[in-house]
């Protein structure tokens, strides 16, 4: 369903994405760890655009998204993104943050996004707090309203950056059932994570990625019982240790 074709970013003279080649299926779920800094998010992030490439190709469904004559908006509707720190509107509620994107791009009438965005707070566990705004919400709970406002247009693609990074540990799992559910529907899933009992449970596969560079890709519990790369060997070490780094 995508696939990475010998892609390069660069950041000044930083050079982010080292020649990354790798096809995701569908309806796989992919999980892409490494330590910070190693292009994790960046890679994703180029998935709808929100990071432009400096070579390679990037294709989703056979159609190269970074061509020029791609319209960004219908890219963009067929691929939801879940980001680290909610990115939900303050002013609005949860109801009307799911609502807003729908409308906006004239996919949905107000009734139709209405009637959708409800089901999908539902499916997260908040029909609830549907009138309630993001300061009357835990952590926890904005980041299933960002699912659940991903989730709104049915996209076939889903991209998850460090979902659970800016919440407090009891919230985490909260959001990780929330994911782990997606996953077990069958959807397309890239989930960049340090959360590698999440990984080890609900990934088809896991990509090790450490200064821009893939140095391993294998199923989960290949990857965590027999790492091949020596770097992926230290970084499972420390974060299974106590005073681990990652």
């Amino acid at each position: 369903m995508i696939e990475f074709l010998r892609v390069n970013k660069y950041y000044g003279r930083n050079h982010i994405l080292v020649d990354v080649t790798e096809t995701i299926a569908r309806g796989e779920v992919l999980v892409i760890c490494g330590p910070s800094g190693s292009g994790k998010s960046t890679l994703i992030r180029t998935i709808n655009r929100l990071e432009a490439i400096d070579s390679g190709r990037i294709t989703l469904d056979g159609e190269d998204i970074h061509a020029p004559h791609v319209s960004l908006d219908r890219l963009r509707a067929g691929i939801g993104f879940v980001f680290q720190a909610f990115n939900l509107f303050p002013h609005l509620s949860a109801l009307d943050n799911c609502i807003l994107a729908p409308v906006r791009l004239g996919r949905m009438a107000p009734p139709a996004a209405r009637e959708r965005a409800l089901a999908m707070l539902e499916r997260v566990g908040l029909a609830d707090k549907a009138h309630a705004f993001p300061a009357q919400l835990s952590g926890g709970q904005q980041q299933r309203v960002a699912i659940a406002r991903a989730l709104v247009l049915e996209p076939p693609v889903l991209l998850v950056d460090e979902p659970t990074s800016a919440l407090d540990p009891e919230m985490v799992g909260e959001v990780l059932l929330v994911i782990r559910d997606l996953a077990h529907r069958g959807m397309t899933l890239v989930c960049v994570t340090h959360e590698m009992g999440f990984a080890r449970e609900v990934a088809d596969r896991v990509l090790f990625m450490d200064h821009g560079v893939v140095l391993e890709r294998a199923a989960p519990r290949e990857f965590f019982d027999h790492p091949q790369h020596v770097r992926a060997r230290q970084f499972l070490a420390d974060i299974r240790s106590p005073f681990g780094r990652a």
